[in-house]
């Protein structure tokens, strides 16, 4: 029998949470998959970098452009609909890329997947808000980076088996069928709020129950988001973690296969296990980050760090060629752990915002997360083939140190950027702005 004064018990808690990061797991998968499908692509559809590098940002396009929305819909509506429909929708665009008989129906594909798991992240912050207790706001956070990021890893050298055991073609329509899955699960199994199941909510404040919101609560959405005008803090935590996110999906997410096995001799399979080691080091890096940010009751000083480091760390990692082995795997350790520091963002905007604008301002975070490797995946494909000298490996083309450094170096640029940017954004000291 429920008791509806008591609080929802951790099993339900965590179940519900972890259905939702499932979704920005799958979400993750997708997001760095072309990084060891690079030369299957090229080769098919008669790919540039420039070409190859639009591919992968479709997912990007979408994504980005479902970001103010799926806040401004989480606040109003409720996430359980939202994870519904973005897991059924992500399945319907994986089967899509995997049939595609034309880079434009597989351009399509990457962008009906990228608008779908758009939900993800933002929805189960809305989860973590209503079902979790406020101290373990920020730790939720960084699990749900931690979680997506698993996805990643399955996304390099276990996806590169599997591709160069079966084609990439059947492997992505077999990787449809988790998110219908998923899908279904969700449906039947989350809420938006304890409230829904019988218990108290962690809730700053009411909200609708069920799925239905009124129709006076849509003419609030454009207020929502020019309510984001006033706070600094919220243009800032936008345009900072773009910088590290970007460098990040930028390498791991599609030319650091390529860039490795060119210029390190790695093979496909280690150069994929040396990405994912610059992931599960950003999925370590991100809870450590949470975790020590509330403890110490400032969000601002381990931003700093963090950001410092990333900016120093991809320097390194581009201008000094030929590093040794373990000293690359080192430095790609270290340069992943410090750009966990980004998850701190998600909390800093929350504090920086009144409670009714945490979706929005979460929508309006991760919509300037993802403008990196919106940006930046096909910006460094048009430099790369700018220095491109012409040659070719199996109708693939082979690009040099020099063109690398040229690309790479619009990631520190914006690396640089953010450190810069932190500078000026507004302590919250851990508190919630009211």
């Amino acid at each position: 029998m429920i008791d509806r004064t008591c609080y929802p018990p951790a099993r339900l808690v965590w179940t519900i949470w972890g259905l939702g990061a499932a979704l920005f797991l799958i979400g993750f998968y997708h997001r760095v998959a072309p990084a060891v499908i690079t030369g299957p692509l090229m080769q098919e559809f008669g790919l540039s970098a420039a070409a190859l590098g639009n591919l992968s940002a479709f997912y990007f396009y979408s994504y980005v452009a479902m970001q103010i929305p799926t806040g401004v819909m989480a606040d109003l509506w409720g996430p359980r609909r939202l994870l519904t429909i973005g897991a059924l929708t992500t399945g319907l665009g994986t089967l899509l890329f995997g049939l595609a008989p034309s880079i434009v129906w597989a351009n399509l594909g990457r962008l009906l997947i990228g608008g779908a798991v758009a939900v993800a992240f933002v929805c189960n912050l809305k989860l973590a808000a209503h079902w979790l207790a406020p101290r373990q706001f920020a730790l939720a956070s960084g699990l749900t980076l931690l979680v997506g990021i698993s996805g990643a890893v399955f996304a390099g050298v276990p996806l590169q088996l599997f591709i160069s055991a079966y084609g990439w073609r059947p492997v992505m329509l077999v990787s449809a069928a988790p998110a219908f899955m998923l899908a279904l699960a969700i449906w039947l199994i989350v809420r938006n709020d304890p409230k829904d199941k019988g218990y108290v909510s962690y809730a700053y404040r009411a909200e609708p129950s069920g799925e239905a919101r009124s129709s006076s609560g849509r003419a609030s959405i454009l207020a929502s988001i020019f309510s984001l005008f006033r706070y600094r803090n919220s243009w800032l935590l936008s345009l900072i973690p773009a910088g590290i996110v970007g460098c990040v999906l930028t390498f791991s997410g599609l030319w650091g296969v390529p860039f490795l096995t060119t210029h390190y001799g790695l093979p496909a399979t280690q150069a994929a296990a040396a990405t994912s080691t610059l992931l599960v080091a950003w999925a370590m890096g991100g809870p450590i980050f949470g975790a020590l940010s509330d403890r110490i009751g400032r969000r601002k000083p381990l931003f700093i760090l963090g950001c410092g480091l990333v900016a120093l760390s991809w320097g390194l990692l581009v201008f000094i060629p030929n590093l040794p082995l373990p000293l690359l795997i080192g430095l790609l350790f270290e340069t992943g752990f410090a750009s966990g520091c980004m998850v701190i963002s998600y909390v800093f905007i929350k504090e920086s915002l009144p409670p009714h604008l945490a979706g929005t301002g979460a929508g309006l975070c991760n919509m300037g997360v993802m403008l990196g490797p919106l940006f930046l995946q096909p910006a460094v494909g048009w430099v790369l083939d700018q220095n491109w000298q012409g040659q070719t490996l199996n109708g693939v083309r082979i690009y040099s140190q020099a063109a690398y450094q040229a690309g790479f170096s619009l990631m520190i640029g914006w690396a640089v950027v953010a450190f810069i940017l932190v500078l000026f954004t507004r302590e919250t000291y851990c508190r919630q702005t009211s």
